[in-house]
């Protein structure tokens, strides 16, 4: 029997069990795929470049040129912190307005040389739609099925590959289950087979987490948000490789290199390049550590809670993020969960804040193939920088019992 519980009656038995458990703790915020904290001095950088260089970047007096210097050194941090040319960074609003102007920018500019388009179907919805749109407008596409993992094999996109293929977008780090997709093979597999072929990466969840290849070889266009880097919101790049066109989604002043019209984000942009050389400085170091937290946190649920099931690379090395955790419940919701959770200063996901409220589950989940149980089941746990191994071990006594109290109601209500 599912615990499927009435929004009312949730909120009340949450209530209920917020009185039982004695464990009290300070909040500990797990959900840092869907946002992450803005980061003190971040903030401060944001707030000194909107005291300071509070001109127009395009004016041509002295306010404009401070402007435009924010401007500047910021685009070189990224380009440096990717190993790419400045006039290659784009200033956009964040991940979806990238994720846009790369695929529709790129498919439409280049639509007399095919209308051919790959991606896969576990990607952000800011890839999915605008590729949706863009079969609307008569092109064709290949959705690449994950694994049960939720992995992508690079044989795979390679065989997808047509004579009219024009694009390829695959996401690095899947922002529901974590699964890491091999972007250096496919991209050496992409241009060894088709020169011509442009390659878009969705790095959202992966840039200042994990390497990307040196100098982005082989990636002709990537995609960042700086939100998800304790930067700034509404702020985000995008790579362009140098000689690739796009057609521009936005038009009016010609910024950006006439790529993207509107005046730029200065405190934000300077907030996120900040963000940006922070999250660089020691990555690998805290990403083995966020390994060593998620490790501790699946041992531990497993071993307390067997039957339960971990959606994508467990421990994962170069198959999985280190940040990013998805487990599902059979018999249990997933809201529910988030819920009891909540009431302990614990705060986790079902998935994707982007479309949390879908009432058709999780397409990633879908795709990977899990039963309808399992996806209702699915909470997903996101870890950041700034997470610490003394929030994992509160979380997990949390967690254990929270699970354990609703497996009790669960079978009342069986019994009922």
């Amino acid at each position: 029997m599912d615990l499927r519980l009435p929004t009312n009656q949730c909120r009340q038995d949450v209530a209920d069990f917020s009185s039982e458990v004695k464990i009290m703790i300070k909040e500990i915020y797990l959900d840092n795929s869907a946002t992450t904290k803005l980061d003190p001095s971040v903030m401060e950088e944001a707030a000194r470049a909107a005291r300071e260089a509070y001109g127009n970047p395009s004016s041509l007096h002295r306010k404009g040129r401070e402007g435009e210097r924010v401007l500047t050194a910021s685009r070189k941090t990224l380009a440096d912190l990717l190993g790419v040319r400045e006039g290659e960074i784009i200033f956009t609003s964040g991940g979806t307005e990238s994720n846009n102007l790369a695929i529709l920018g790129i498919a439409r500019r280049y639509r007399r040389r095919g209308n051919h388009l790959i991606t896969t179907a576990i990607e952000h919805s800011s890839v999915l739609r605008p590729i949706q749109l863009l079969e609307e407008e008569g092109f064709e596409v290949s959705y690449l099925l994950p694994d049960s993992k939720g992995l992508i094999g690079a044989r795979e996109v390679l065989e997808a590959i047509k004579p009219e293929t024009i694009l390829v977008s695959v996401m690095h780090i899947n922002n529901e289950v974590g699964s890491r997709q091999p972007i250096a093979e496919i991209s050496a597999d992409l241009k060894g087979k088709k020169p011509d072929l442009l390659f878009h990466v969705d790095a959202v969840q992966s840039f200042g987490k994990v390497p990307l290849p040196p100098g982005l070889e082989g990636i002709d266009a990537l995609s960042i948000s700086a939100h998800k880097f304790h930067g700034p919101r509404g702020t985000g790049a995008l790579f362009l490789r140098e000689g690739v066109q796009v057609k521009p989604l936005l038009l009016g002043g010609g910024h950006e290199r006439g790529l993207r019209s509107g005046t730029e984000n200065t405190p934000g942009i300077a907030g996120m390049a900040l963000a940006a050389k922070q999250s660089f400085e020691g990555m690998g170091q805290k990403a083995a550590e966020l390994q060593e937290m998620k490790k501790r946190l699946l041992t531990s649920l497993k071993t307390k809670h067997p039957w339960i099931k971990i959606n994508g690379p467990e421990i994962g090395e170069k198959k999985g993020a280190p940040h990013i955790v998805n487990i599902s419940f059979p018999g249990l919701q997933g809201e529910v969960i988030v819920h009891a959770l909540e009431e302990h200063g614990i705060y986790v996901s079902t998935g994707s804040a982007c479309h949390s409220g879908d009432t058709g589950g999780s397409h990633v989940l879908q795709a990977m193939r899990l039963s309808p149980e399992e996806i209702a089941g699915a909470i997903r746990i996101s870890l950041s920088r700034h997470t610490t191994p003394e929030e994992i071990e509160n979380a997990i006594e949390i967690i254990h019992e929270t699970i354990s109290w609703l497996k009790q109601l669960h079978e009342k209500m069986g019994k009922a």
